[in-house]
This record gives C-alpha cells, structure tokens and sequence, in this order.
C-alpha cells in the first residue's frame, strides 16, 4: 500500500473513532440515513396517492388507513409528509452543493492570490451580507415564478458566502505550509496547487458547513413554502402542507403537528451530526473540550 494511501486510511479510522464516541451525533446520522431512505423510497412505501382527493375523507382524524390523518381535500397526510420529504431533502442537498461551489472557488480565489482579488471577494461578500437574506429571497422570488428549481437555485445563489469565508480563511493558514511552498518552488501552477494540495486540506470544515447548511436551506424552504412563495401544489412540501393546516388547526391540529415535527427532528439531527463531524475532524477542540469537561467534575 502507498503510503499516502495508509496516511489517508489512518485519518479515516482515527476520524471514525472520535466520531463514533459522540452518540448524540450518532443517532443524528442514523435519523438523517433514515430520512433520505424514506424520501427515496416515498413512491413504492407512501400507502396512498399523496395528490388523490377524497371528498369522504376530509379531515379525518388519524386513525389505522390514514395513520396521520387527511387534510382539506381528503389526501393522506402520511404520503404527503413522505413525498414532502423528498423534496425538501432535495432543496436542502442541490441549494447546499450550489453554494458550496461557488464558495469553493471564491473562496480560494481570495484566499490563495490575496491582493486585489481577496478585497473583491470580501466586499462582494460584504455586500452580500448587508441585505437580510429572507428579504433578498423575497425580493428576487417576486420577479421569478416560484418552482422547485427556482428554489433551489436562489437559496444557493444567496447563502455562498458563509463557505467562501470559511475556505478563505483555510487558505490563508495553508498556503504558507511547507508542502505548499515546496510545490510552488518547483513550478507547478497556481490550479494544481490548489486543486491538489491545498483544497484537499480544507475539505474538513467545508464538509462541517455543508452538513450544517443543509437543515438551514430546509427550513428556507419550509419558511418560504409556509409564505405561499415557495414550491407550489401540487408538489407537496413540508412547508406548504404547514400553510394548508394554519386554517384548520382548531379541527385539524395534525396537518400543524405532523410537519412541524418532521421538520424539527429533521434540523436538529443535521445539526446533531454536523457538530459531531466537526468534533472529530478537530483534534484541538476535542482536548479543550475534554479539559473543561474533566475540570467540570
């Protein structure tokens, strides 16, 4: 075996210890697998057409044929949250890798020239910032149609900058590393090092803000679709499905209850595994924390 490839099966054993000692981030890994099961499988395990109305059936309580109830027009609510979930998983994952990129490459841009370039893409991220982002949402959101892919694309394209920070900074500790010196020193270009040195380093942080970033874009989502600026009927979501039940929730508390906790669980456990990647991939934070805990007693 090379012994690059030893040094990375070494990291990944080391990292898979650390991680499974934390066992809140373990149950946040296991309940994310099981979501993203649930949404691929929505189709073959949801028990009913989520878009079949049942005049018969309008908000019929939970019961053994519809576990969690029917809403307004008599679709299962089960399959709805199942089919809801594939599209707020989607939002969640395509927004994510659209602002990962873009912050990638701005961000070791800046990070790696430095100069010029670096105070461009800081004051574009300062400008970025300036604005609240539910506000830029709605503002570019009342010029476009709304659809899945609209969503996707305009809370990719307004939450880079977090990433771009991040990888900036990685890259203004790294490019001063002897390894990165001694690729320079030989010649190689300014691509290579950074595609073959450098970011490779800086993966464990962007990793940490992609798994982060994730329940932030599904609660977007949510908090859109609950506006009506969302993803719009007949797709289900788990936000438009809270927008439908805000006016039965006297007689019908499940189409309030059901989502709200699916989207509770679904952001605490992204956050539960996110922490816990970033306590193993962060060997010093692990001691600082073991030190006060171990001071604590």
């Amino acid at each position: 075996m090379w012994p690059r490839a030893e040094a990375a099966g070494e990291r990944v054993r080391g990292f898979w210890r650390a991680f499974r000692r934390n066992r809140l981030a373990l149950i946040g890994g296991v309940v994310v697998v099981v979501l993203v099961l649930l949404a691929l499988l929505a189709h073959w395990i949801a028990p009913w057409d989520p878009n079949r109305p049942d005049v018969r059936k309008i908000l019929d309580e939970p019961s053994k044929s519809h576990p969690l109830g029917t809403d307004q027009l008599g679709r299962d609510v089960l399959s709805r949250m199942l089919y809801g979930a594939r599209v707020s998983l989607a939002v969640g994952f395509v927004s994510v890798g659209i602002a990962t990129m873009i912050g990638i490459v701005l961000g070791s841009l800046a990070g790696y020239h430095g100069g010029t370039i670096d105070a461009i893409v800081m004051r574009l991220v300062d400008l970025m910032l300036v604005f609240p982002r539910l506000f830029l949402l709605l503002a570019v959101l009342a010029f476009l149609r709304p659809s899945i892919w609209t969503i996707m694309a305009v809370i990719g394209l307004t939450g880079w900058m977090s990433v771009a920070r991040l990888v900036r900074a990685e890259f203004l500790t790294l490019k001063e590393r002897e390894f990165v010196v001694w690729s320079q020193s030989i010649g190689a270009s300014a691509y290579r090092t950074i595609w073959r040195h450098i970011l490779p380093n800086a993966v464990g942080p962007v990793l940490v803000a992609m798994t982060l970033g994730i329940p932030a874009a599904i609660l977007t989502e949510s908090g859109l679709s609950f506006l009506g600026l969302g993803v719009q009927p007949p797709h289900a979501t788990w936000g438009n499905i809270l927008n439908e039940g805000k006016d039965a929730i006297e007689i019908g508390w499940w189409l309030s209850a059901y989502p709200g906790l699916a989207i509770l669980v679904t952001v605490l456990s992204y956050n539960l595994l996110g922490e816990g990647i970033r306590d193993a991939l962060d060997p010093r934070l692990r001691q600082s924390v073991g030190r006060i805990v171990s001071r604590s007693r």
